[in-house]
């Protein structure tokens, strides 16, 4: 690390540090949890009575709260549970653990923010999104799977990139430019069946937050978004279980204590299209197979108050196969973390990580075609992690990264000593990923809340022989500043700085698992991305209400497009298919939120902008990116007609995709070759849907064994949405020309039943 950088992290921590400086103090800690079931609490509020003073749990339930010595009185609280008073005389450290208890009242209710009533108000961050997996439950889904993913595209500023997709652009960025994490692992494709269901079982998740800009410095990689997906910990009470059997597939997650110091967590999900398969009359349907599957395991043990280990795994696949092809791809995570508690005011957390992915083709035409293809992607990573809490005005956090690389591209060819198919395999490549940083979030007085944070990455092109031969470095500074008016409104602002060494390689704005990844290098420089976003936050009806409006501009520097007609997979010199330049977006958010009472949910509206302008594409000029729609709408809403019964329904609109026609054509001989528009010159038509479900409570109240059936309609009044646009020659008159629409689904009705224990 140079001087300059050193100097920087050493002044911000010195600032930091220096504020903190006050009179002796001692310190209250500990950690929160679910009564019934010890999970940990993320961003539970934990304040003193009377007053703005306090802190939140972090990541792992963890609170800390330095204060001059004296009697006082904690409140804790968290949505959807009872608040808990409890008196402390602190006079030397103290550690106090609490477990809050579920509010019955609040049972049926969509928590969409599972922190405090005015958390929105009084946090300094902004441009964050929360869901909780019960927010997550109530949406409507395609053939009753509940979706992550599916969930997060009904956000403002978040728009699904096409149809069925799970792929998602944020405030105009691309969809490779998420970063997903799955307990701290990044997963690089999150869906399965081609796009149509994401890899996240929601029986097994405990919190999703998305980050659409003011990134905290902890993260980085990616140039649009953060989602950050943390799974339970497993219940460490009672042997529990929640599953389902739908029309096409089924789940069952369970969770038991181990002992008295740990629990663990398994979760599994199955689709079973191909046993319908073998119901057909056609032999070859017969013979094929079309499925996938997921599970999730994890272990968390409490060594004592001071040390806690967790392991937690996910894998994943996808198959298909008939009798001429197919087609095999999926993710596995691994994650290994110690959380280790130095003192009162410094909470750490060391991690071991592993993110594989690869994917597999076949084809089984003839001796003479016979071909296969397969590429893959592994990951390891440490990341060690501080946070240090000196009093109620400073939450101090700092550390490294680092990520090892190494990606396959692609191998294969022909198959056997008759193929007509050569065989190729392209360069593997290795690299590092090194970040250090640091970052504060500090009161002002009770009115103002600023955050700032310096994050500092480096990236390494290496050989084999982990010999660096090209090394890339970037400062990525992060701020944010939050002036509460009072205790119903507040005004906000941030910036943030990120940069995107991971880039893929894509014809599709909405994604494919079959798209290639490649690394920045000697000729292709890492994206960047400066983004400001300033807000307005105000709660009606005593929080009941939740208000917001955010403006945001994004500029954008070295971002990648390819040639046209550019040829992607397996191709050696994918560098020369790149071509780089500039891009921006801009836009306005409005949210209206409703988190209580029999009718609850959200509406947001989206109006934004998107551009890029690179050499060689479009004659040089601007044009608009593959995620530009101008108008998206979200209504979500969820009602309780009777103790037994609910309803929810989602209605959504958005602009049609930009794409590219054909405006013309000229003959060769007897071949007519297309004369293509200006890039993404026209649209598809405007994107529109209605989806409603109904849950009819089975059992009766106070039994353990509680069970539902679920009830849904995807595309309820069968709009044909348009998946993709073909031209083709009419058959008997080759110089005419028409359009056809293919659309993937008119309306789509599921059934599942649910059960908890």
């Amino acid at each position: 690390m140079n001087k300059y950088v050193q100097t920087l992290f050493i002044l911000l921590l010195f600032i930091s540090i220096t504020l903190s400086a006050q009179e002796k103090k001692f310190t209250i800690s500990g950690y929160v949890r679910d009564a019934n079931s010890g999970e940990d609490l993320i961003g539970a509020e934990v304040v003193l009575s009377g007053t703005r003073t306090g802190t939140v749990s972090n990541a792992y339930g963890f609170y800390s709260l330095s204060l001059p010595p004296g009697k006082y009185t904690l409140v804790f609280s968290y949505m959807g549970y009872l608040r808990k008073e409890i008196p402390v005389e602190l006079s030397p450290d103290v550690k106090i653990n609490v477990d809050l208890e579920i509010n019955a009242r609040e049972l049926s209710e969509v928590v969409v923010a599972a922190t405090s009533k005015n958390a929105n108000i009084t946090k300094a961050e902004m441009s964050v999104e929360k869901l909780s997996a019960k927010a997550i439950k109530t949406v409507p889904a395609l053939m009753g799977e509940v979706d992550v993913i599916k969930a997060i595209q009904l956000l403002p500023g978040v728009q699904s990139t096409s149809e069925g997709s799970s792929g998602f652009s944020v405030r105009g960025g691309g969809h490779d430019q998420n970063l997903i994490l799955l307990d701290e692992a990044t997963v690089y494709s999150a869906s399965h069946l081609m796009g149509f269901f994401s890899v996240f079982n929601n029986d097994a998740i405990k919190d999703v937050t998305l980050y659409k800009g003011d990134i905290p410095a902890t993260f980085g990689g990616r140039l649009s978004s953060l989602l950050d997906i943390r799974t339970k910990d497993g219940n460490n009470q009672r042997f529990t279980g929640t599953g389902g059997i739908g029309l096409i597939s089924s789940r069952l997650t369970l969770e038991s204590p181990l002992g008295s110091k740990a629990s663990v967590l398994l979760s599994g999900r199955r689709t079973y299209a191909d046993l319908f398969l073998k119901l057909s009359g056609d032999e070859n349907l017969r013979k094929s197979s079309l499925y996938f599957y997921d599970m999730n395991v994890k272990v968390n043990f409490r060594v004592n108050d001071d040390n806690r280990i967790f392991l937690a795994g996910y894998w994943g696949r996808d198959k298909f196969i008939n009798t001429f092809a197919g087609m095999d791809f999926g993710n596995k995570t691994v994650t290994a973390r110690w959380n280790h508690i130095f003192s009162p005011k410094v909470f750490s957390n060391f991690t071991l990580i592993g993110s594989f992915y690869d994917y597999y083709l076949k084809s089984d035409i003839s001796s003479q075609l016979n071909q296969d293809w397969k590429s893959r992607m592994n990951d390891y990573g440490f990341k060690a992690d501080f946070s240090y809490l000196p009093n109620p005005q400073n939450n101090i956090k700092f550390g490294y990264n680092f990520i090892y690389h190494h990606f396959i591209p692609g191998e294969g060819g022909g198959i056997g000593e008759e193929s007509l198919v050569g065989r190729i395999s392209l360069p593997k490549e290795y690299a590092m990923e090194h970040a250090l940083y640091a970052a504060n979030e500090t009161s002002v007085g009770e009115k103002l809340k600023l955050k700032y944070g310096l994050r500092y990455s480096i990236f390494q092109n290496i050989s084999k022989g982990i010999e660096i031969y090209n090394t890339r470095q970037q400062l990525e500074p992060r701020a944010g500043i939050n002036y509460i008016m009072n205790d119903i409104h507040s005004v906000k602002g941030s910036y943030s700085r990120t940069v995107q060494y991971i880039q893929l390689a894509s014809n599709s704005s909405s994604g494919s698992p079959l798209d290639v990844w490649f690394q920045a290098s000697q000729h292709v420089k890492p994206q960047l991305c400066d983004q400001f976003a300033v807000g307005y936050f105000r709660n009606f009806a005593d929080n009941a209400y939740e208000a917001s409006v955010e403006a945001y501009y994004k500029d954008m520097k070295d971002v990648v497009d390819f040639k046209d007609h550019a040829q992607l997979m397996g191709n050696k010199d994918i560098e020369h298919e790149l071509r780089f330049g500039k891009g921006y977006s801009y836009g306005l958010e409005v949210m209206l939120r409703k988190n209580s009472g029999k009718l609850n949910g959200w509406i947001s509206y989206t109006l934004s902008k998107s551009r890029r302008k690179i050499d060689d594409i479009n004659e040089g000029n601007w044009y608009r990116s593959p995620y530009d729609k101008p108008h998206n709408i979200s209504i979500v809403g969820n009602y309780e007609l009777t103790p037994k019964w609910s309803v929810s329904a989602n209605w959504v609109y958005a602009s049609g995709t930009p794409v590219t026609y054909p405006t013309g054509r000229f003959q060769i001989e007897n071949n007519y070759v297309p004369i293509y528009s200006g890039r993404n010159e026209f649209r598809y038509p405007a994107y529109h849907r209605l989806d409603l479900s109904a849950t009819w409570q089975l059992s009766k109240p106070g039994k353990r064994f509680k069970h539902e059936l679920n009830l849904s309609l995807y595309n309820a009044y069968g709009r044909k949405n348009p998946w993709t646009i073909i031209f083709r020659q009419e058959d008997n008159q080759p110089d005419v020309s028409y359009a056809e629409m293919v659309y993937l689904f008119t309306f789509i009705p599921s059934v599942t039943w649910n059960f908890t224990f």
